[in-house]
């Protein structure tokens, strides 16, 4: 007899949840393949997403309304914590797997949470002070009331034993997977730069969140380091934060204004046209829970420095240029190294091609599905 899971997306708000949302769109389809026979799955869904009616969750899977507006984090907590666990129970759900690190405190049903980080443990300045405090109890929460937790790499496995001392038994790593083509036909160039004052000059690219922890004040500095004469166009496309007038400020103060464009989020055609035209993608992040970014440059091809922190090593393997992100002459010898030598570039291109290969959608669903198993105690390191 299938067993029911229910998918808590009581947080995603279509359009605006990162890489939340990415990890929700793709590990359903890829659940319901894997899992055809075994497992019924039910999304529980906020009202912005059951209006939204554009997504896995209700056109792949059955789903249900947890009647509260998820933009409201006061909405969003009383939906997961109070009706989410009724709703639930109504539906007959054996596990309730949680997908974004918070998860109901109580429910009959077996508990599954994913944690994809402890950005707000290990930067706090990268939240505001609110939302930190919240994060701090309702992970720590999740954590101890879930019968297992998914982390997203040993990075993020060994955080979690170590700063909310999460028996190491009771965590399943299980890596995110990276699409294998790109579904949007990119820009073409001509109209990319023209729409950008690109010219004809080289880019890096360095797509993040503009917040403290990406290290992208670093990064300008190591532009800023480069001869003005071969110095690269740096294109920082990502939603805008507050941290962003800084980011301006520094790079004036440098004198390398003219030399960096500030974007917000850009449509997938500008985004995968970015892709097509860049030299070298530069990830300076200190800390990264899993580090997709990572993988989706590798798919694309493009050559990857990245840091020498947290989670990148883990995913970017051989492949990519590694620095010290503290260090802005290092950023620099690497961006520089990608963009200056073809050889160096080409090699870096063909490793990544192979590395992201590793990551699929499909293993994260089989790891999942055996997650679930072991929440039941039908699995090896079962019923914790």
């Amino acid at each position: 007899m299938p067993i029911r899971v229910g998918l808590n997306l009581v947080y995603l708000v279509p359009g605006e949840t990162g890489g939340m949302e990415v990890y929700a769109r793709e590990l359903i389809p890829a659940l319901v393949e894997a899992a055809a026979g075994r497992v019924e799955l039910v999304a529980f869904v906020n009202r912005e997403a059951a209006q939204a009616r554009d997504g896995p969750w209700s056109e792949l899977i059955p789903s249900v309304t947890v009647p509260v507006r998820a933009r409201n984090r006061v909405e969003w907590v009383r939906g997961e914590q109070q009706l989410l666990p009724r709703l639930s129970r109504s539906a007959g759900i054996d596990v309730l797997h949680s997908l974004a690190s918070t998860a109901p405190a109580q429910t009959a049903a077996r508990r599954v949470v994913t944690i994809h980080d402890l950005i707000y443990r290990v930067y706090p300045e990268a939240h505001a002070g609110v939302l930190t405090v919240g994060m701090r109890v309702l992970v720590r929460l999740a954590a101890r009331r879930s019968n297992r937790v998914i982390a997203v790499s040993a990075s993020t496995r060994d955080d979690l034993v170590r700063f909310l001392r999460v028996p190491e038994a009771k965590i399943d790593v299980v890596p995110q997977g990276v699409g294998q083509t790109a579904r949007t036909a990119p820009m073409p160039e001509r109209q990319l730069r023209a729409r950008h004052g690109l010219g004809d000059r080289p880019v890096a690219l360095s797509v993040s969140a503009k917040r403290p922890h990406k290290n992208l004040l670093r990064l300008l500095e190591a532009l800023a380091l480069l001869p003005a004469d071969r110095r690269p166009v740096l294109v920082l496309p990502g939603y805008p934060t507050w941290h962003e007038r800084e980011l301006r400020a520094r790079a004036a103060s440098l004198g390398v204004t003219q030399d960096v464009r500030f974007l917000d989020w850009v449509q997938d055609a500008e985004l995968e046209g970015l892709y097509a035209i860049a030299g070298a993608v530069v990830l300076p992040s200190l800390y990264e829970g899993f580090g997709l970014p990572v993988l989706e440059a590798m798919r694309r091809e493009v050559p990857v420095a990245c840091a020498d922190r947290s989670s990148l090593p883990e995913v970017a393997g051989d492949a990519a240029l590694f620095f010290d992100p503290e260090r802005p002459e290092e950023i620099a010898a690497a961006m520089s190294r990608l963009l200056d030598d073809r050889e160096e570039a080409d090699r870096r291109r063909e490793a990544g091609l192979a590395q992201a290969a590793r990551f699929t959608w499909e293993a994260t669903a089989r790891g999942t599905l055996g997650s679930y198993e072991r929440a039941l105690g039908r699995g090896p390191g079962g019923g914790s």
